[in-house]
This record gives C-alpha cells, structure tokens and sequence, in this order.
C-alpha cells in the first residue's frame, strides 16, 4: 500500500512534523578543587552515601517574577514518572506517507507493554518495558486527511490531488507530495487540504482515545496536537498539551493559520478562556537556525507583553528527541567536552543539505544566559524554562531503546533500511537518516500518575530530560544544606523544606551565604552505570559579559583531575562487533552536596545538573550486529547517554 521510499526526503521539512554485565554500587570520591583558570572545575570532596529516597512536591507553577520559596513545596511525593508527549501516528500526513498505518489507539497500547504492526514493513514494534504516561501530537495541518485518501467512503478520497498521492506510480505520488509542501504556507494552502469535514472527526477520535486509555493512578494520557510553523523552512514547531478533554476546542490551531508563535499564544489564551488547561513545548530549536530563542523580533529588543506571554505559555523545552539534543553546541561551549552529543545540524530543507548558520538562538544554554542578560538589563526573562525529552516518533512507537530502536517513520522499521537509507539513490537524505539519535523520554516528579499531578509537575518544572535512559535524578538548591545531608533518611523532606527543587528560583540571602545544591543519580536499573555528575551554571557579570562553567561535582573511581583540571575518561566497554557492554566501570549511584565558593549575590544566574552515563553501544551499532556487519565509519560506535535537569534560577534583590 506504501510504496513511498523516495517520498521521505520531502518529508524531512515537517519531520517534527541493558547491560548484562557486572553491577556495581561504587560511590563517587571527588576529586580536590580545580584550577579556577579553566571551564571545567572540580568541586570539592561533598559526596556523600546515597538513599533510594526519591521525592518531590506538588504545588503551582512559579511565573517569571514570582520566586519560588520552600513553603510552595508543601506536599512529598515518592515517584518519577517516565513518558512522552511527541508522538505521531499515520494521522499525520508525513507519518502516512512514509509508511505508517498506526492509530492513536495503537500508539497508547504500544506504550503499555503491547505489540502493534511497524506498517510498510513486515514486523512487530513493541517496548520492553512500558512508560508511565503518553501523548499522541500528530500534525494539525491537515489532521488525518492524507490517511483518509486512502478510504474511498472519505471525502478526502474524492479530492483531485488523493489519486496522485495514493499512485502506485513513485514518481507521480512524489510529485504531488512536493507541491503540497512548496504551498503549505499561511494563505497558500489547498483549503480543501483542511476540510473540517475531515479533520474535526479525526481531532474529536484523537481526544477521546486519549480519555479512553487513561487510567488514573496506572497510566496517563493527554490530549495533544504539534504547532508546526516552518518559516523558511526553519523549526518553530510546539507540541501543545491539554491537562484534560475539558474545554478542548472542536479543531487544534494550525500553522496554516499563522506560522508566528505569537498568534498560537493568543490562541491558547483564548482556549483558555473556554474552559481548558493547556500548555505548549517547543522543540528542535536546533533546526530554528536562531528562530527559537530570539532576543530581538525584527530589529527591536523583545517586549515586556512577549517576554510574559511566552513564560506564560511554554514552561518547558524539548532538549533531546530523533532530530538531535539542542542543549549546546560546540562553538557556543567550547570547553564542554559533552557539547557535541548527538547533534542533528540540519535545517528541514529537504530539496538540499542546510546547515543552520545561527547557533545562537538555537540551543538552551545559550537562551538561559540570553534569558540572564535580559533579565539583568531589567527587561525581564522569557527563557525560565524546564527540560524534558522526548520522541518525534511518526510510527506511534517512540525509538527511546538503543537495542530496539525502531526509526522515525514507518519506512525505518527493519535494521537494512535503517543503516542503507530508506531512500534508494538518495544518500544525503539517507545519511540524515542515519543521524537521527533514539528518542527521549520526559521524566517528572510527581505524586501521582494522574492528569493533575503529572500536569502541576509540568508547570513548576519539575521535569527532567533524558536520552532514553530512565536513571533517577534528584537537584536542590538552597542556603542551608549540611554537608552530610544525604545521609539523612529524610533527605528528601529536609531539601524541600530549606530550598527548592528543580525548576525553582532561589530567593536572595543574607549577604554572606553561598547558595548550596543537593545532587542524587541512580542508574537506570535495567541500563548502564554512571560515569559522572556535573552541575553547569551560567551568569551575567556586572559589566554584562556571559559566562558559563561546568562543575565536576560527583566522579565514579578513582580518578584525579589532571594538572589542566580536566578528568581522564571513565574508560569503554563497547564491544562494537557483539554490541555488548559490561558495567564493570562507573558507578550505580552518585550523589554531591556542592556550595558555589564563587558565588556573587549580585549576579543573575542559573544551575542545572548533567548526569553522564558509561559508554554503550549506540542503535547503529546495534543494528550493525544484527546483520553480521561492522559498524559503519560514519557514525559514532558508542555514545553516552545522559540526563539534565530543570534549572534552579538565582535572582539578585537589587536589579542593576
């Protein structure tokens, strides 16, 4: 039915559209502080013994000048909760069109353990263990209406442009694929692309599937829709959640309407005032080419009313999925030796190979230290955003498990296609391809698997990102930490009770106290063991200048720094032609309490913890051995995996 392998490479333009080895519990002996001269520095020796006391608070978000205080966290919760919100199904035009035949059913019972059909191809996706909560986001451009071509009871099948595209003829099917992207544009489109006929039924089937799968205290869902604005072919795409079906309007916004972030924020406002809860997460900023965090829209510095309205709206930022992690970039954060993990440095042109020439304005450390200037300048700050990660799948399966990654889109689902490219004859799209990364997963702490709680998580920020990996992460920030504080069995309670968590803001201190962070990680349980703890800050000086830093807080080992102050690898296990690994280095946990001896109290800053895991084998080299092949020289044989948590904000009481 799907005979559209040539069909991908246009595609790419709305594409967004455990180890077995030996487990050790070695704790982390922390090397003596660096030279202060270099980036990287090594904290003091603050690790401490570590407890599986893993809890949170429920409570509101906070907004971009309301800081948050330890009487906000007044509830302790003992579970982190691992899920998605990006997910696609053939409901999506360019998931059906590259070999999707799932439904948003299928996408919700493949996420609870169950096996579903890839699609164009002969074989079963199923995850190994399942998630938490899930969110099917297909496209609202022309919501369902290219799947219902192919039903000839549809209006969608009597529409002059639908013989084409279901063509058994490649080359005719290609081409009125390609005309219908050149005009998806606002005020360009073929309207009757976006019959409500068609596509209110199919919006009105995606809310109530995602009611009917919803099990409170067992499995969560949301109903959710993709944003998908591509000015110049640029990402300003956002996933837009709902808390529940209340209020849900009879149609999602579409880009069609208007491709400015801004008019879906009036949009949402206006949905709002009808009854529902929602909110918005952008991703790929790394595909934007400096759209996604701009500090100035067409010439002028941004506005107060922006600056609220986008805090208001979007809490959360999609940092890892398929298309690559957009934390930082090499030449933004030359002395991070992590910077360069899975990047996707593409933009969604699919006629050739762009590179985006903006880093700045792409990727989230960057926008915390822009959010930091703004914020120093008195203008306030529009980028006081958590973390997540997420997906991007367009089969229903998110590929989050490097051993069972199963590709993006239906076409991917077998190892050949993946490693060869999908798309006979067409390598540079192949080789995009086969830079996708496995998907993300989204953790939240909350204290309970419901819609509300899950929700009130999403709005504090007390979210972490992860490359697929589910290791448990715990940040805090505060003035009053002791340093034996993770000996405690209630850790957990007395942080939240003398600080913030993860996404918080610091309220200033007496005037010689230095701010202290609480650290825990706890490997993934089926997965690797952890190479290292870092915490990253970023600040603005007095005289305006940005500058960021990496601590090295927690270490696995014995190792030292050297005299540079940089610390020798954790070593590799991968075993590239069995695709195997063993855990006979790093750590199953780690865990630090870390003062800031350089703190100023009149400086805007922002920490937040990075937590890196011993290599494993990456999905390509999975499937390399899979076929009894080497691994191919134009990909990475191992990678880290890795989590980063929602920053915690520092905000001076005197503003300069």
């Amino acid at each position: 039915m799907f005979n559209r392998y040539s069909v991908l490479a246009l595609s790419l333009l709305l594409a967004a559209c455990g180890g077995d080895g030996q487990k050790t519990a070695e704790q982390a002996e922390n090397p003596a502080t660096a030279d202060n001269e270099t980036e990287t520095a090594i904290a003091p020796d603050e690790s401490k013994a570590l407890t599986d006391a893993s809890s949170t608070a429920d409570g509101d978000a906070p907004g971009s000048t309301a800081d948050v205080t330890a009487t906000d966290h007044n509830t302790i919760a003992d579970n982190v909760y691992f899920g998605n919100f990006h997910v696609h199904t053939s409901y999506s035009f360019d998931a059906v069109t590259n070999g999707s035949t799932t439904t948003p059913a299928d996408a919700y019972r493949w996420a609870k353990g169950e096996a579903i059909p890839a699609g164009a191809i002969d074989v079963k996706l199923q995850i190994k263990r399942p998630l938490d909560f899930y969110s099917v986001s297909d496209h609202a451009e022309y919501l369902g209406v290219f799947k219902k071509m192919y039903d000839p009871e549809s209006p969608a099948s009597k529409l002059p442009i639908a013989k084409e595209i279901t063509s058994k003829d490649t080359k005719v099917a290609f081409d009125a694929y390609a005309r219908v992207l050149d005009s998806m544009q606002p005020g360009n489109s073929d309207p009757a692309l976006s019959n409500p006929e068609i596509t209110e039924p199919i919006w009105k089937e995606m809310v109530e599937t995602a009611d009917k799968f919803y099990e409170p205290g067992k499995f969560t869902t949301f109903p959710a829709f993709e944003w998908t604005s591509n000015p110049d072919k640029l990402n300003l795409h956002r996933v837009v959640v709902f808390q529940t079906s209340k209020g849900v309007p009879t149609l999602p916004y579409s880009a069609l309407d208007s491709d400015d972030p801004r008019d879906l924020w009036k949009w949402m406002a206006k949905t709002r005032d009808g009854g529902a809860t929602l909110l918005a997460i952008p991703h790929n900023g790394n595909a934007s080419d400096g759209l996604m965090f701009p500090t100035q829209i067409d010439g002028e510095p941004l506005t107060e009313e922006y600056i609220k309205t986008r805090v208001a709206n979007e809490p959360l930022y999609e940092v890892s999925q398929i298309k690559g992690t957009s934390e930082t970039f090499p030449s933004l954060s030359p002395n991070d030796e992590f910077a360069g993990f899975e990047i996707w440095d593409y933009t969604l042109s699919s006629t050739k190979v762009e590179r985006p020439k903006n880093k700045k304005g792409s990727y989230a450390r960057q926008a915390y230290l822009d959010g930091l200037s703004m914020a120093a300048e008195g203008r306030g700050n529009p980028y006081v955003f958590g973390l997540i990660g997420d997906s991007d799948t367009h089969n229903s399966a998110s590929a989050i498990e490097e051993d069972n990654y199963t590709g993006k889109f239906g076409i991917e689902a077998s190892p050949e296609h993946r490693l060869d490219g999908p798309i006979p004859g067409d390598e540079v799209n192949n080789q995009r391809v086969r830079e996708f990364s496995s998907g993300g997963l989204a953790a939240v702490w909350a204290p309970e698997n419901t819609r509300e709680a899950i929700y009130a998580a999403l709005k504090r920020k007390e979210t972490y990102a992860t490359s697929g990996t589910r290791l448990k992460l715990r940040f805090f920030g505060g003035w009053n930490y002791p340093q034996d504080t993770l000996n405690s069995s209630n850790w957990v309670k007395d942080a939240y009770a003398a600080g913030v968590p993860m996404g918080g803001t610091l309220q200033p201190a007496d005037k010689d106290r230095k701010p202290v962070f609480i650290v825990q990680a706890m490997k993934d349980s089926a997965g690797a063991n952890l190479d290292r703890i870092q915490i990253i800050k970023g600040w603005v000086d007095q005289n305006g200048e940005q500058h960021q830093k990496i601590f090295e807080v927690a270490l696995s080992g014995k190792r030292k720094p050297a005299p540079d102050g940089k610390v020798p690898p954790v070593g590799n296990t991968v075993d590239a032609e069995k695709a195997t690994y063993t855990n006979t280095i790093g750590a199953a946990q780690l865990g630090a309490v870390w003062t800031d001896e350089e703190f100023n109290p009149e400086q805007h800053a922002f920490y937040y913890a990075r937590v890196i895991e011993i290599p494993t084998p990456r999905w390509s080299t999975y499937d390399a051995a899979k076929l009894g092949r080497e691994p191919r020289d134009d990909l990475p044989v191992s990678l880290q995996e890795r989590g980063w948590t929602s920053p915690i904000w520092f905000k001076p009481q005197v503003q300069r």
